[in-house]
C-alpha cells in the first residue's frame, strides 16, 4: 500500500481534525481503507487513484461479499471508500470519484427496544432517595429519560452546563457539537436535590480537583464512568423486575418514542437527540407505527 500511504495519512488527518470524527470512527475508516487500497495495489496492480474505475470498486465489493461480511459492514466500507475518493477530488489528487454511483446495500432496519412509561417509572422508583448514592442514581435515571442524552454525554456533564433558570442543559455531543436540551421539571428537581445534598458528600477533601467540575461523581470523588452508569441502570431494572434488556441507551430510545407517540414534531425530536440527519430520527416513527399495528391487531374485530 506504499503508493497510497501519503494520501491516506492526509485523509485521516482531515476526518479527525476537520470533520471532528471520534477516534473509533477514524480507526474504522483506516482499517476499511487500508484493506481497500491493498486490494487496489496488490490485486489490481493500480498505483494511482486516477486509475481506479467503478468496475474496480465493484470487484472489491464482490470480494467483501465473498467474505460473508454483514450488510452493515459492507455499507460502512462503501461509505469509507466514497468519502475517501471525494476527498481526493477536492484535493485535486484525482479528477473524478469512481465510487460516486455505488449504492449502499439495503439492510433490514432493526427497531430499537423501548420501555413503556410504567416500566421507566418502576425503574426510577427503585432508587433509595434516603441515601446519597440513591439520590445521585435517581438524578441519573431521571436525566437519561428526561433528556434523551447518550450515556457518554451524561458522564461528561459539567456543573456550568446546567441552566436551571431556563430549564435547559447544554450537551456536548458527537463531533463536539453543542445543543441545548430541555431537562423537565421532575428531572430538574432530582438534579437540584442531588447537587444540594449528595454531590458534596462525594467530593474528596484531599483531592478536591479530582472531580474536574463533573456533575456526577463516584464514591471516591472521581467522575462516573460509562460502565458505572450501565451498572446503575442494570441494578435498578433488575430490582424492578423488568425482563427486557435494559441499558442506558434504552432510555434514549424510550425518550424519542414517547415524544413521537405523544405527537411531538419530528424535527424537534431530532434537535433534542442531536441527530445530524432526520433519517436517523425517523426510525422512531417506525417504532410508533409498529405500536399502532399491534394495537390494531389486538383490538380490531377483523384485524
Amino acid at each position: 500500500m506504499k503508493a497510497f500511504k501519503s494520501v491516506l495519512k492526509h485523509y485521516l488527518q482531515f476526518v479527525r481534525l476537520e470533520k471532528g470524527l471520534s477516534d473509533n470512527s477514524v480507526f474504522s475508516y483506516e482499517n476499511d481503507l487500508k484493506r481497500y487500497l491493498h486490494f487496489v495495489e496488490q490485486d489490481l496492480r493500480i498505483g494511482n487513484l486516477s486509475g481506479i474505475t467503478l468496475q474496480h470498486i465493484e470487484s472489491y465489493l464482490q470480494e467483501l461479499t465473498a467474505m460473508e461480511l454483514a450488510v452493515s459492514t459492507i455499507a460502512r466500507n462503501i461509505s469509507s471508500i466514497r468519502s475517501f475518493h471525494e476527498f481526493a477530488v477536492a484535493e485535486q489528487i484525482a479528477e473524478a470519484n469512481p465510487a460516486e454511483l455505488i449504492e449502499l446495500p439495503k439492510k433490514a432496519q432493526k427497531l430499537p427496544e423501548v420501555l413503556n412509561a410504567t416500566e421507566v417509572e418502576q425503574i426510577i422508583d427503585q432508587a433509595d432517595r434516603t441515601t446519597n448514592a440513591g439520590i445521585r442514581d435517581a438524578a441519573i435515571l431521571e436525566t437519561l429519560y428526561a433528556s434523551g442524552m447518550r450515556v457518554s454525554e451524561l458522564t461528561d456533564l459539567e456543573m456550568d452546563r446546567l441552566f436551571f433558570e431556563i430549564g435547559f442543559i447544554r450537551v456536548i455531543g458527537k463531533g463536539n457539537k453543542e445543543r441545548l436540551v430541555p431537562v423537565g421539571e421532575i428531572a430538574q428537581q432530582a438534579l437540584e436535590h442531588y447537587i444540594e445534598t449528595a454531590r458534596k458528600k462525594f467530593i474528596n477533601p484531599d483531592k478536591p480537583g479530582k472531580s474536574e467540575n463533573r456533575l456526577f461523581l463516584n464514591q471516591r470523588g472521581g467522575p462516573l464512568t460509562r460502565m458505572s452508569v450501565w451498572n446503575i441502570v442494570n441494578k435498578y431494572a433488575m430490582k424492578a423486575g423488568i425482563e427486557k434488556n435494559v441499558y442506558p441507551h434504552i432510555f434514549r430510545h424510550s425518550f424519542a418514542t414517547h415524544l413521537l407517540e405523544g405527537g411531538a414534531d419530528l424535527r424537534a425530536v431530532q434537535e433534542m437527540l442531536g441527530h445530524t440527519s432526520i433519517t436517523t430520527t425517523e426510525i422512531y416513527t417506525h417504532v410508533d407505527r409498529s405500536l399502532l399495528h399491534q394495537v390494531h391487531k389486538e383490538f380490531h374485530p377483523r384485524a
